[in-house]
């Protein structure tokens, strides 16, 4: 076959592709419409940017933070929580765990007004909830705390004594397949908290694991282990803990770097004891001695008056920062932008699911839900509530091969709106 000649196949059978399942369904890799660079959230301690390779967690990627109990999971979710929403993002916590301290969230620069939190009653409502927030496209970053806390709606309504097998397991199996291509398209960063355990009767190696199997593993972009590795003390109270996490699994960068840092009590991930740290590695900031010194002008005579003088001067903090960042290849404090789609290339219309097929959908219009509507679930004992659910229109009569809102038992959803599609 003639080269000309087969470019004009290759274009035709293309062209049949978008007919078929819609414009942008497939695609040159380097074609000027497809961003190569994977955007990222902060995570609130710039040597853990650093050691993730990209400056943050990636969006439009699956990501996993699991540890021993007390070790900052949550913390560490709820710094990139602030940080996307500084962006100008909008995030949704849905606490398995129903554990969330508004309090503490609020101390961590989390705006507790405008983050849209979901308490659910069973895994399969939250993994339901979360589908549907990716599906509005509209979000920037989902947490789910935790993996562990997914309870199968099978072994709630057992009895204590019933022995179920491999049920959670299936639950996040199914749930990632359906949830992985739409959190790539929507570039909405998913981010897993999860818990560990004890393989029993393990002599060799780390008897260490994970629970809800395997398929998370395989999922997430980026794994991260997180461990409290010592308590920081101010004379004999505890103030907080120095934190240590290693990167295990990186799809965006190489992995298997590590960052250490300060958590403070009451006041989350020391950023300026990041600074500190980092710029004296390398060389922006000069210890001599016991004496911390930048641009030859002294700031403070140990670690702590040190990251005083950092937190009082902001101005001094941002050209540090900026200077690291410049260092080590990040972007600026202000470079940082949400990813916007444009018309015409991989979206259309400004919804990034348009014309692609969703797994599991008969219908891709009609389980789409338009930007602005966004679910916010609170409570076990409240109704599930759809923000501007006026933009839904009822369907009168049963649809066929429609799909139900939420799987619940309780149906929160399902009664209150019935079967819907787009206006």
């Amino acid at each position: 076959m003639e080269h000309n000649e087969r470019e004009r196949v290759i274009e035709n059978t293309l062209s049949q592709i978008e007919r078929q399942y819609g414009k942008g369904s497939i695609m040159k890799l380097g074609q000027d419409d497809i961003s190569l660079n994977i955007g990222f959230i902060p995570t609130g301690s710039i040597e853990l940017d650093s050691a993730l390779g990209i400056g943050g967690i990636p969006r439009g990627r699956v990501t996993e933070i699991f540890g021993p109990e007390a070790s900052g999971k949550t913390t560490l979710a709820l710094h990139i929580i602030a940080n996307a929403q500084k962006e100008g993002g909008t995030v949704a916590f849905i606490d398995a765990e129903h554990a969330l301290d508004p309090i503490y969230a609020r101390a961590l620069g989390v705006n507790t007004e405008e983050l849209l939190l979901s308490q659910p009653d069973n895994g399969e409502q939250a993994m339901d909830i979360c589908e549907i927030l990716l599906k509005s496209g509209a979000l920037d970053a989902i947490v789910i705390d935790s993996v562990a806390a997914l309870v199968p709606k099978a072994e709630l309504e057992g009895e204590m004594e019933d022995v179920h097998v491999g049920l959670q397991a299936r639950l996040m199996s199914k749930a990632l397949r359906k949830i992985t291509g739409v959190v790539n398209k929507t570039k909405t960063a998913v981010i897993f908290i999860n818990q560990l355990r004890e393989k029993i009767g393990v002599m060799f190696g780390n008897p260490e694991t994970t629970p809800g199997g395997r398929a998370l593993k395989y999922y997430a972009s980026v794994r991260l282990d997180i461990r409290r590795i010592d308590n920081l003390k101010e004379g004999t109270e505890v103030i907080g803990s120095r934190t240590r996490v290693r990167v295990v699994k990186n799809k965006v960068a190489p992995p298997f770097k590590s960052a250490e840092f300060d958590i403070m009590y009451g006041r989350g991930i020391s950023k300026e004891g990041s600074l500190l740290d980092v710029g004296a590695d390398n060389g922006i900031i000069v210890k001599s001695g016991s004496w911390y010194s930048y641009k030859e002008e002294r700031i403070g005579q140990g670690r702590e008056n040190a990251k005083m003088f950092i937190m009082q001067n902001r101005d001094i903090a941002l050209k540090i920062e900026n200077e690291i960042k410049e260092k080590l290849g990040l972007k600026k404090s202000g470079e940082i932008k949400k990813e916007v789609y444009q018309e015409g290339s991989i979206t259309e219309g400004g919804n990034p699911l348009a014309g692609a097929q969703v797994s599991g959908a008969n219908n891709t219009k009609d389980v789409l839900l338009p930007k602005k509507d966004i679910i916010q679930a609170s409570s076990a004992m409240q109704n599930t509530v759809l923000k501007n659910k006026d933009n839904l229109k009822k369907v009168p009569g049963k649809q066929k091969n429609s799909r139900k809102p939420l799987s619940s038992a309780d149906k929160l959803i399902s009664d209150e709106l019935g079967e819907f599609e787009l206006d």
